[in-house]
């Protein structure tokens, strides 16, 4: 049996980095078996290589669904069963029902929306001269947009924050299902409010009342539970792109103004800040449903599995040179948005929020800097992103 690496002994380094803690396991092997930094503390295997990983993220043998091995997720039996918690058939079919309304050329309709919010924020923010780029820009657009979208009234965006960030990034266990629990009551409300007084065209409304062609629609648990992943995970990752794009360009002077002098190499930026320092660490968590190999470990049924994400996408067997941060490199395949049935819904909302709010940030800030080094990492293993990034221009 291999030993357990206990990922606590790294300390603040791992949360600050994880980067070079991956790296040596990698080079070890690709599936470890791991302790979780407190307050966590549960054991799993952990897949850190690409191939493996992206191959993990798309086997049947894996299940999302812990009820399946005799588990119950805090969220999910707060919540209730979505996307990210469910196994074929049931995620097919609330898949498709999401897809039928969160469509390609809804999210494409809401380019000139996400500008003026961008520009509006940055109006209000320049004349200070620094910022809290977290807080000014990179919160603000994506919890916008994502309210707008869905039809939620103006609401306490602090308090929001808050919440939200608990629950992806726990600092106890008593907080997170605080956190949870007062998400819920508010989605509930919310949700009653839709269904009392219906919006003419607002994401939340329309799942209220799509249906499928054989009359299938969202229980009012399942509208909940798609509510909160949509609320929670359609802004919460974005944040962090946009704060992780900023710190990886201005950490990188060289690539910054290679962009600055060819804004047309933008597209391809957001795909290197995708595998450089993906706003998602690792995917969420998978159970075996049997006994298998993985890359030679030794699974267990109902072991849980962990797949890297940012691990993956620094693996030098995929991309070359894969701690360099490279604009011009072409980063195709990353795993930013996972792979596979679950790959991430949100995917095209974020890419143009990531596009938009960095392209206007460097073009009103020609000398944009940071004010000082980010050091409030969020923490666990979920997300990856700064809590605060001061920025000067």
């Amino acid at each position: 049996m291999e030993r357990i690496v206990d990922l606590g002994e790294y300390g603040s380094r791992f949360t600050e980095d994880p980067h070079p803690v991956y790296a040596e396991l990698r080079a070890r092997g690709p599936v470890h078996r791991v302790r979780l930094p407190p307050p966590a503390l549960h054991e799993m295997w952990l897949v850190v290589g690409y191939e493996e990983a992206r191959a993990a993220l798309a086997d049947p043998r894996l299940s999302k669904d812990a009820s399946k091995i005799g588990e119950t997720l805090l969220d999910e039996d707060l919540i209730g069963k979505y996307l990210l918690v469910t196994d074929p058939p049931q995620h097919t079919r609330l898949r498709r029902l999401i897809a039928r309304e969160f469509t390609g050329r809804r999210v494409e309709r809401l380019r000139p929306r996400v500008q003026e919010i961008t520009d509006s924020l940055l109006d209000a923010m320049l004349p200070g001269g620094r910022a809290d780029l977290v807080e000014s820009l990179a919160f603000p657009l994506p919890i916008t947009v994502i309210c707008e979208l869905l039809g939620v009234p103006e609401l306490d965006r602090k308090a929001f924050r808050a919440l939200s960030t608990e629950v992806v990034a726990p600092t106890s266990h008593d907080d997170e299902y605080d956190a949870i629990v007062r998400l819920a009551a508010y989605l509930d409300e919310l949700i009653e409010g839709k269904r009392s007084a219906p919006s003419a065209d607002d994401l939340l409304g329309d799942l209220i009342r799509t249906t499928d062609e054989d009359g299938d629609r969202l229980s009012p648990e399942e509208l909940r539970g798609m509510a909160f992943v949509l609320l929670v995970a359609g802004h919460e990752t974005t944040v962090n792109l946009i704060a992780n794009g900023v710190h990886a360009l201005l950490t990188h002077p060289e690539q910054l103004a290679a962009l600055r002098a060819d804004m047309s190499l933008l597209d391809g930026t957001v795909e290197e800040v995708l595998r450089y320092e993906g706003p998602v660490e690792n995917a969420t968590f998978r159970y075996a449903a049997e006994p298998f190999d993985l890359a030679g470990a030794p699974v267990a049924a109902g072991d849980t599995v962990m797949i890297g994400l940012a691990a993956a996408d620094r693996d030098g067997s995929r991309f070359p040179e894969p701690d360099r941060f490279d604009i011009r490199r072409d980063p195709q395949g990353h795993l930013a948005f996972g792979h596979g049935i679950h790959f991430c819904l949100g995917a095209p909302l974020a890419r143009l929020e990531g596009r938009v709010a960095l392209r206007s940030l460097l073009e009103r800030c020609p000398d944009l800097a940071l004010e000082e080094r980010p050091d409030d990492w969020l923490p666990g293993m979920l997300m990856r992103g700064v809590r605060r990034l001061p920025v000067r221009w």
